[in-house]
């Protein structure tokens, strides 16, 4: 039993290795073994742990083993295909800012470019946007407005005075409840609440609450880089998906939407309600949008109240969402800033206004008393992460 030493190191051989290994010994007629060793590691496609397999081959031509001997060919291991470790989620939020009366101004700043979206305004500054009472803050109350008194120049450049402000804070994971008043109504407007990365679309954009022309409901929608799509069946959501595509270079730029269900998610009939909450959950697993009218019976409390502390998983049914099943969000979403804004005409208000863009901007130069509520009403905006 000496001259068979060897055998008995193989199961610390093969420990040692820790991969697939396979395993020939000889034993001539001298007595002394050979033992040769190969090993191949081999990785289950579905998960990032080495899957071990196996075989031992002993071979003498002077001398045998016998069949019952714990030195017999070892049977290989069976391989275990492991499912892909679904991806952690917080299961609630603390909370980090809540934006409330003239916190808005210390937490964002105001846009003064020309409109992204080719609209009819001219985005001002923060000094002017109050001097011209388009922005003011009292107490449990933040206001941007459009201008609605003064005519616009037809040839002039930029449009009718409006607001655009962006949080100074970047955001990834994390929870934004909105408690709004009142949104932007009326002919030619088109109102968002959203976020956006850098470098437009590769870092992604969701788009929380938007519309134009007072149609509603609501449409929230993703527009990202190429590569996220979205599944047309199978999500539990309240809303219905009008998009697929979230590609943003994809023709028309609708990205990958979901249509609300309740008219007064958006509008008029929004404003007639006394408005309502949204609140969005992004995360690299989902990103989910609620919304709740101010008199729905279902509003979860800590949402109605602004608790310190939220847990969405305890929301129910989101109102749209999105999956990560055919597109990375961990990859197409980065950094986000959160925007609110109102533009007029542009690429979606005005290519949907009756008569087109050339009535709409006639509209917006020689009609100011119609924008008379096209303003947005904050009580709160609180991020939670």
């Amino acid at each position: 039993m000496q001259r068979f030493w060897y055998l008995r190191i193989l199961p610390v051989l093969l420990c040692l290795l820790g991969t697939s290994t396979a395993v020939q010994v000889s034993v001539p007629e001298t007595g002394r073994a050979s033992i040769s060793l190969s090993t191949v590691t081999t990785v289950a496609a579905t998960s990032s742990t080495p899957t071990v397999s196996t075989s031992v081959a002993v071979t003498s031509s002077a001398t045998s083993i016998p069949a019952s001997s714990s030195s017999t060919s070892a049977q290989p291991i069976p391989t275990t295909t492991v499912p892909p470790v679904p991806i952690p989620t917080p299961t609630k939020y603390k909370i980090q800012t809540n934006f409330v009366g003239d916190a808005f101004y210390d937490g964002f700043t105001f846009f003064t470019d020309d409109d992204p979206t080719h609209g009819r305004v001219n985005y001002v500054d923060e000094e002017i946007a109050r001097s011209q009472n388009l922005s003011q803050a009292r107490h449990q109350s933040f206001v941007i407005r459009a201008d609605a008194k003064h005519l616009v120049i037809p040839d002039a450049v930029r449009g009718r005075n409006s607001v655009r402000i962006t949080s100074k804070t970047w955001y990834t994971t994390h929870v934004l409840v909105a408690d709004i008043r009142h949104m932007p109504e009326g002919a030619a407007t088109w109102p968002a609440l959203w976020e956006f990365g850098e470098n437009w679309p590769s870092r992604g954009e969701v788009d929380i609450l938007e519309g134009a022309n007072d149609v509603a409901p609501n449409l929230s929608s993703l527009h990202t880089s190429p590569g996220c799509l979205q599944p047309e069946t199978g999500r539990r959501m309240t809303g219905t998906a009008t998009g697929l595509n979230c590609d943003a270079t994809a023709p028309g730029n609708s990205g990958c939407g979901v249509q609300y269900s309740s008219a007064a998610s958006y509008g008029p009939s929004f404003n007639a309600a006394g408005g309502g909450w949204y609140a969005l959950e992004r995360t690299d697993a989902a990103i989910k949008i609620w919304f709740w009218g101010r008199h729905a019976h279902d509003v979860p409390l800590e949402v109605k109240q602004g608790a310190q502390v939220v847990h969405p998983n305890e929301w129910g049914s989101p109102s749209a969402l999105f999956v990560m099943d055919a597109c990375p969000l961990r990859e197409k979403f980065g950094p986000n800033q959160i925007v609110i804004n109102l533009t007029l005409c542009g690429d979606w208000a005005g290519n949907t206004y009756p008569g087109g863009k050339a009535a709409c901007i006639d509209f917006v130069n020689n009609n100011p008393a119609a924008f008379s509520d096209a303003y947005w009403d904050f009580a709160r905006l609180s991020v939670y992460v």
